[in-house]
């Protein structure tokens, strides 16, 4: 990681231009998988509960600003004029650990799904290596699962939905993937010296189709401390999700220069960020191997259907990775805030919305009966919900089966 010293600041500021923010404002849930990186990214302190590691990685990851500097302190103490250079800071850093590490996060408002356009940024801290041959560096997948608040209740409990990316239907990658890790006695794993390793520290099991059933993530001299998430109940961790083929290769031959390469399209943390990301000083960086965003119309069900829709409350994204990469370690998946791309889009309105609220409950039926009592004329362009040109009982019941999901 290059360091440098930013001596002169001349300006910060949010970028909230416009009246919905366009970066994330909440986190709701945080849960890494076992890793190198748990219990640091975000930092743990003894005793935390749940909730307040949720916080933490709230603090990590929401927010977004822009910073213009006009000097940089070089490593030989010069300093180097940059003419008030403004550079994009992500707000800082989360890692998910292992396979089914996963954070759920949302904006101050939903976000639309605009038709043809990249609908949301997630970063991560990916980038392309410039020693190698092929389209990668540090790629460490992680999936988007996108989520509308159907029963208004301001909490991600809905179904979830896969933004289906480059490498959904790839016949290596496995769907409704299971995996189980085993919480360690940390007592039993004590200082290691120089290049050495607990190769079995944390046990996992899975159903894979492919490849070992069975196997650890294992304890390297670099990161000492846990890599259990110490707030986490109980004495295993299950996740599910689908697990995205293994990209990485030793090219050395020697286990000393590992490349993850890059997938197509649709992953966090899969390649540098436009705009945005880390890395893209590479000198082998082009736009092809930039991540441009995500689309809400890549949305399928657990079948892999097609859903349909207009906008997104909800954020998940999950490490899509069960891979060791030798001294690199495990595959963990990091997430350095995100951005919706047209925060002013307004969305079309739903079919029994009928107080204009953005969500189909059962207050729209009040709304309705209010109409109809002539007690509140202010949903009058919305009350036709059957769409046969009155405004009669028959359009409660269409509520009701919008409900009902008929």
């Amino acid at each position: 990681m290059k360091r440098f010293l930013l001596l002169s600041i001349a300006m910060i500021t949010l970028l909230a231009q416009a009246q919905n923010k366009p970066y994330i404002t909440k986190v709701y849930d945080f849960m890494p998988a076992p890793g190198q990186f748990v219990n640091n990214t975000p930092l743990y302190n003894d005793g935390e509960p749940r909730d307040s590691v949720i916080a933490r990685a709230s603090r990590a990851i929401c927010g977004y600003t822009t910073i213009t500097i006009d000097e940089i302190e070089m490593p030989d103490g010069s300093v180097l004029s940059v003419n008030d250079t403004t550079y994009n800071v992500k707000p800082g850093m989360i890692s998910l650990g292992s396979f089914g590490g996963y954070v759920v996060f949302g904006f101050d408002h939903p976000v639309v799904n605009v038709e043809g356009e990249y609908d949301i940024q997630i970063f991560g801290n990916g980038f392309q290596a410039n020693n190698t041959t092929t389209s990668g560096g540090s790629s460490e997948p992680g999936i988007v699962m996108v989520s509308r608040d159907v029963n208004g209740n301001g909490i991600p409990d809905d179904p979830w939905y896969e933004l289906a990316g480059s490498e959904y239907n790839n016949p290596k990658t496995q769907k409704h993937f299971t995996i189980t890790y085993y919480k360690p006695d940390d007592s039993q794993f004590g200082p290691l010296g120089m290049n050495q390793y607990h190769d079995q520290y944390i046990r996992w099991t899975c159903n894979s189709v492919d490849s070992l059933q069975e196997g650890y993530i294992r304890k390297n001299y670099w990161h000492t401390q846990s890599y259990w998430p110490q707030w986490a109940e109980g004495e295993t961790l299950t996740f599910e999700g689908t697990k995205l083929p293994c990209n990485a290769v030793d090219e050395s031959g020697i286990g000393n220069y590992w490349v993850q390469s890059f997938f197509d399209w649709g992953y966090v943390d899969n390649r540098s960020d436009e705009h945005y990301g880390y890395g893209t000083n590479a000198t082998n960086i082009t736009a092809e191997n930039l991540n441009k965003g995500f689309k809400i119309e890549w949305a399928v069900d657990g079948n892999g259907n097609p859903v349909e829709l207009k906008k997104i409350d909800f954020v998940k994204v999950y490490c899509a990775m069960l891979q060791d990469c030798g001294w690199l370690g495990e595959e963990s998946t990091e997430v350095c805030g995100a951005v919706d791309l047209h925060p002013d889009a307004v969305a079309a309105p739903e079919p029994g919305d009928v107080n204009g609220d953005g969500n189909v409950t059962v207050a729209d039926i009040t709304a309705l009966y209010n109409y109809l009592l002539n007690d509140d004329e202010t949903y009058l362009s919305t009350c036709d919900v059957n769409g046969d040109s009155e405004i009669t009982s028959s359009d409660i019941t269409a509520v009701y089966n919008i409900l009902l999901g008929n």
